[in-house]
């Protein structure tokens, strides 16, 4: 794999105002940093406008949506916005997309529909477009003669994956697979399926960069850690697969519970139903000393890591923390 060299990221949660994330963003940068992704959820600020001020703030950090799906905006229009946001951060754009979660679509009344397709042919509509193409399209949506009126520098398209068929096909297509997982056995079965992925990977496309887009919270008080994990573990267990949680031993009738609570607002009692075990499992938890041995693991198995939310209890403290944990993770 990557022997502890590749990138490094932070994933920045746009619940406070845009300028804030922008402050973030500046703070992630001067930490050693050189990737912010900012998440998408209907309920937080809008990603892009976040994107905006962090790339205002920003010199040489890459920016994207962590990660944005095809479901909730036309692909066509998410092509834009993408490159609207390449225009605007001098081509560091990074184009964050996924199937979404099914629960939050599941309550703004969206059926997530045969998502590989929807997401390979948004990447294929989104690339044509950037190319200065005019695109006619009719399979999982529909495009009629669309076309942007701007030049545009294409960002590279990264897709989360954590299902086997989509880890394969984003091996095959995309130029990076944010895989969303912290717990090295999920690490090491994400990377073998997407070994078999690059059997069909074109040679033009490039290398392919493999991340780990893994939860992380860090405090040097480790409980306080671990309780700031709770939000997103409850997420990332709602929408897992049935093998994974079969693979870390966790009740699959309490995840779709929290699955349930999610999907009815409920996210007090969805939170609270999250396990030890669950935090574990789909979360990087603890002082730094635990973080920096959990992400040791994790780079034996992508090239790549992202700190995905909470981060930590207080963000900033957190952003500092890991600057230096990944520092010496990286260390020759």
């Amino acid at each position: 794999m990557s022997d502890a060299t590749g990138s490094i990221g932070v994933e920045l949660t746009p619940d406070v105002p845009a300028d804030a994330v922008g402050s973030l963003a500046a703070d992630t940068e001067r930490a050693g940093f050189d990737r912010v992704f900012v998440s998408a959820h209907y309920n937080n600020r809008d990603p892009f406008l976040a994107l905006s001020r962090a790339a205002a703030a920003t010199e040489t950090i890459r920016l994207g949506p962590g990660i944005v799906n095809p479901y909730e905006t036309h692909p066509v229009t998410l092509a834009s916005r993408m490159a609207t946001l390449a225009e605007r951060s001098d081509g560091r754009a990074l184009f964050g997309l996924g199937a979404g979660d099914a629960s939050t679509l599941s309550a703004l009344g969206i059926e997530r529909e045969r998502p590989l397709r929807r997401v390979l042919e948004t990447t294929r509509v989104a690339r044509a477009l950037w190319n200065g193409e005019r695109v006619d399209h009719d399979g999982t949506f529909r495009a009629v003669d669309a076309a942007l009126d701007y030049d545009v520098s294409p960002p590279p398209v990264y897709v989360g994956a954590q299902g086997p068929d989509m880890l394969r096909m984003s091996a095959a297509h995309a130029d990076g697979v944010l895989v969303n997982a912290a717990h090295p056995d999920d690490l090491a079965a994400a990377a073998a399926r997407i070994d078999e992925g690059r059997t069909d990977r074109a040679s033009a496309r490039g290398p392919l960069d493999t991340v780990a887009f893994a939860g992380v919270s860090v405090a040097r008080d480790a409980d306080a850690a671990r309780r700031a994990a709770r939000p997103p573990v409850a997420f990332v267990t709602a929408g897992a697969p049935r093998d994974i949680l079969d693979r870390h031993g966790l009740d699959p009738e309490r995840a779709a519970a929290i699955g349930d609570a999610l999907s009815a607002g409920a996210y007090d009692d969805a939170f609270a139903a999250v396990s030890p075990a669950m935090i574990d499992a789909f979360c990087i938890a603890g002082d730094p000393a635990d973080v920096e041995a959990r992400l040791r693991s994790a780079f034996e198995h992508v090239d790549s890591v992202v700190a995905a939310a909470p981060l930590g209890p207080d963000r900033s403290t957190a952003i500092d923390l890991l600057g230096t944990v990944f520092e010496r993770v990286r260390a020759p």
